[in-house]
């Protein structure tokens, strides 16, 4: 009888445990060329010409292969996402790409949108940087891309 109460109490943590996992969200990349196709043509365009957009491009060969490199020089650890792209700042698309939830901000951040702060830009914009010169937050943030529609 203990047992069987023993296995019972096994197959129910058992189910609790894939019933929490399967729940939990996963967001994924989408993409930069996705989000400025979809709806932020604007900011997709002015951050193409930007240093974020070409920052795979500027390493060395041989610091491509290097993960402490590609790790700030890539979008989400995937080199099939190269440069710093949209979600590298504001988090993987999948669950808040949705225009409803793009025009509802707190719905969106529940979703996994990130409003990026000095404290993500520091995580490769500091000291262990080889090419770091200073960072101020409040000038790099208005060279991203623009954020308002040309007039």
């Amino acid at each position: 009888m203990k047992l069987r109460s023993f296995h019972l109490i096994c197959m129910l943590a058992l189910i609790a445990v894939i019933a929490s996992a399967a729940s939990a969200q996963t967001h994924t990349y989408i993409g930069a060329e996705k989000c400025g196709k979809l709806c932020h043509k604007v900011q997709f365009t002015s951050w193409s010409t930007t240093k974020h957009a070409k920052a795979f491009d500027s390493l060395k060969p041989e610091d491509r292969a290097k993960k402490e490199c590609v790790d700030c020089h890539v979008t989400g650890d995937q080199t099939d996402l190269p440069g710093v792209q949209c979600e590298a700042c504001h988090g993987p698309g999948s669950d808040y790409k949705a225009i409803n939830l793009m025009k509802d901000k707190p719905k969106a951040i529940a979703a996994g949108l990130i409003i990026p702060t000095e404290k993500n830009c520091v995580t490769c914009h500091n000291k262990k940087s080889p090419n770091f010169k200073g960072f101020s937050f409040a000038e790099a943030v208005k060279k991203v891309h623009e954020h308002k529609k040309p007039a």
